[in-house]
């Protein structure tokens, strides 16, 4: 069954008025924001901040996923000035930490690897200071684009494992092993580099689900943990089937813990970039 009525801590607002500085900037530079097109609960937070996780490569997903709402029509190809752009709305916003992710790319021989390679070192060069954090797809499984990916030396490499095995039915195109098989490669790729992933709860898992995708993280060396409630963005999508407690939030993050993640946020607002930078704040 379907569950619609949102719980008290649910309850947060969106003020699009508070969005306007932010829209301006984006509509300027022509790009993209994840969370503009994935709909993110939290977006009146971060903007009025004068934060965003950037979308690159598009707005267009090749996969099918149930849960997200972005959208599947026929992509676009790569803009070479996009990662220059990105790197300006970096600069004017003086970020301390930029989060930068995309569509799942299937269509591109490198799966859009070597424009993330490009983002990064954009970055670098107009904001050295600044940490990046990369939030990839899979690439298909392909060693060598990840490879790029981890040539450009990001602060933080992230890939979300989404849900437990049992519900990937909306992950249409991923695979679980594949996904921490992602991970475990950057692992052996650079061992210094810090990884990062996140699930939706919410779905229908149990709890005993859930530990074993903490265990498999924890085996596959990551680093950074993510945990937050799945909210339906429309209709079509897969539904909500429970609201999950902030006191089971805790018990995940405390549970989590206790495995050896650097760092969990786990709670119904928490997103895999949302407060990103309070990862980076206990690096080692």
């Amino acid at each position: 069954m379907q569950i619609t009525r949102k719980p008290e801590w649910l309850q947060k607002k969106i003020r699009p008025g508070a969005h306007t500085e932010m829209d301006r900037l984006v509509g300027d530079l022509r790009l993209n924001t994840v969370c503009r097109e994935a709909c993110c609960p939290n977006i009146t937070d971060c903007f009025s901040r004068k934060q965003a996780t950037f979308l690159i490569l598009g707005i267009a997903c090749t996969r099918l996923c149930s849960f997200c709402s972005v959208t599947k029509e026929q992509p676009t190809l790569p803009d070479p000035g996009e990662p220059a752009r990105v790197a300006e709305a970096v600069a004017r916003l003086n970020l301390r930490h930029v989060v930068i992710t995309s569509p799942t790319r299937d269509d591109l021989p490198d799966g859009g690897a070597s424009l993330f390679a490009a983002t990064v070192a954009a970055i670098r060069e107009r904001s050295p200071a600044t940490a990046v954090e990369l939030l990839i797809p899979d690439f298909g499984g392909s060693r060598e684009s990840l490879a790029v990916v981890v040539a450009a030396r990001p602060d933080i490499l992230g890939h979300n494992m989404e849900t437990v095995p049992r519900l990937y039915t909306i992950r249409q195109g991923a695979d679980y092993l594949r996904s921490l098989a992602v991970l475990a490669l950057v692992r052996e790729q650079a061992p210094e580099l810090k990884t990062k992933s996140g699930i939706m709860v919410g779905l229908g898992e149990t709890e005993e689900e859930v530990l074993r995708v903490f265990a498999d993280l924890r085996e596959a060396g990551c680093s950074y943990l993510s945990v937050g409630q799945y909210l339906a963005p429309g209709k079509r999508h897969a539904p909500v089937r429970e609201f999950v407690t902030p006191s089971q939030f805790e018990r995940y993050r405390e549970q989590a813990m206790a495995l050896g993640f650097a760092h969990v946020e786990s709670g119904p607002y928490v997103r895999s970039s949302y407060l990103a930078e309070q990862y980076r704040d206990e690096r080692d």
